[in-house]
Parts: structure tokens; C-alpha cells; sequence
């Protein structure tokens, strides 16, 4: 696997675990609608998150929503909505705060869930989920083929993208002097890590001037 950076791979608080072992199909009839993973044929009951991470939350899918409509790219997901992955014949489900399916992948969304790797996905980091999501989503998503994921850390100001090298093995993704970086995933889209560590994030429509849409 990839090494992760270095930075922001610290040991950090264990994940809370339900303890039982469920099949998939049991884990989606008793935890519908609620925000938990399963891995390993156990059920992650994370903690609550922060208000920055919410508000963090919040303010991708509201943007990312409006920007792939607007140019009618795919659909914009996020938890308590499910992504279902088979690696080395195990079945994991991952609730990414935010993630997108591109158009030609929408037949693989399912009621409970989107079977298979999205195409982008973004986790903001709490301090409760550094070492899951740093290393174990890490290390999953890679191996699934998500294509591009990025790692937002609001108690640390970094924002680290990465997508695929030639080996099929993620790397970090340039970000330009302006703090300006741009999808390789979401045709077009570019935003600025600037503005994720405001007190008050972006308004909406200033970004929407930004990309030209309003």
C-alpha cells in the first residue's frame, strides 16, 4: 500500500465497536439510517463530531451539490448513505462525510447503498478519526479505486488530495502558491484550502461567482 503522509498519520483514539458479527445484509436492516460502518464483520459506532467538522461537512456537499448539478456530472452522497466495498473477500461499508458518483456510474446506487468505490471522496478529520481515517479508510479506498480522496483536517489546517499514480498507488496531488487545488475527478472543479480554515466559511453564491455559475 501507499505510505500516507506522515503528517497527519498520528496515533489517535480507537473506533467504538458494537461488538456483535453480522452478516452485511443483517448490519443494513438494524443500523438503517443511522451513522455506523461495518468492517470486519463488526459494527463502528463513531463519536459525534465537532461543530467545524459539521460545518465543514455542510459546506462541501452544498457546493459540490450545486456544482455537479449545475453541469450535470453525477450525484453528491454522504453519510449515513453507505459505500459497499469487497476487498480480498470482505465486505466493508464506509459512510464517507461527502462523496460523488459520476453519470456513467449511477447504476450502481442502490437504495442502502452505492455498491462499489465512488469516484471522489472526502473525509474531514476529527480528532476521535485520524488513524481511521488516515490509515484504515486510507488504505481501503486505495485499494477499492476510489480515485480521488481528500483528507481535510480542520484542527490542523491541512488539506491533502490524492489520486492515482502510474502504478496505481495514491499520491498526493499538487496544490498551487494560491492554496488554489483542482479535481482531476470533478471536470472543472477548483477550490481553495484558504477558505476551509476561515471562521466563517465562504458564502455560496461568492463561490458560485467564482466558477462562473451565477
Amino acid at each position: 500500500m501507499s505510505q500516507v503522509n506522515p503528517e497527519i498519520a498520528t496515533p489517535n483514539a480507537a473506533p467504538l465497536f458494537g461488538g456483535r458479527k453480522l452478516t452485511y445484509e443483517e448490519f443494513l436492516r438494524e443500523y438503517d439510517g443511522q451513522y455506523a460502518e461495518y468492517v470486519n464483520n463488526e459494527v463502528i459506532l463513531p463519536m459525534s463530531v465537532t461543530q467545524k467538522h459539521d460545518d465543514l461537512t455542510g459546506f462541501f456537499r452544498a457546493i459540490l451539490r450545486f456544482y455537479v448539478e449545475a453541469k450535470n456530472l453525477g450525484r453528491i452522497c454522504g453519510e449515513p448513505y453507505q459505500m459497499k466495498m469487497v476487498l480480498d473477500g470482505e465486505t466493508k461499508g464506509r459512510e464517507p462525510d461527502t462523496f460523488f458518483v459520476k453519470t456513467e456510474n449511477l447504476d450502481r446506487v442502490r437504495e442502502q447503498f452505492f455498491d462499489g468505490a465512488a469516484d471522489l471522496v472526502i473525509e474531514v478529520v476529527s480528532p476521535e478519526s485520524v488513524v481511521r481515517d488516515t490509515q484504515e479508510k486510507f488504505e481501503e479506498y486505495e485499494a477499492a479505486g476510489v480515485k480521488e480522496y481528500w483528507l481535510i483536517d480542520p484542527n490542523r489546517r491541512t488539506g491533502n488530495f490524492y489520486g492515482f499514480d502510474e502504478n496505481g498507488k495514491y499520491q498526493l496531488l499538487p496544490i498551487s502558491a494560491d492554496s488554489k487545488f483542482s479535481s482531476r475527478v470533478v471536470d472543472g472543479l477548483w477550490i481553495k484550502t484558504d477558505w476551509l480554515w476561515r471562521e466563517d466559511l465562504p458564502n455560496l453564491i461568492d463561490i458560485l461567482k467564482d466558477w462562473e455559475l451565477v
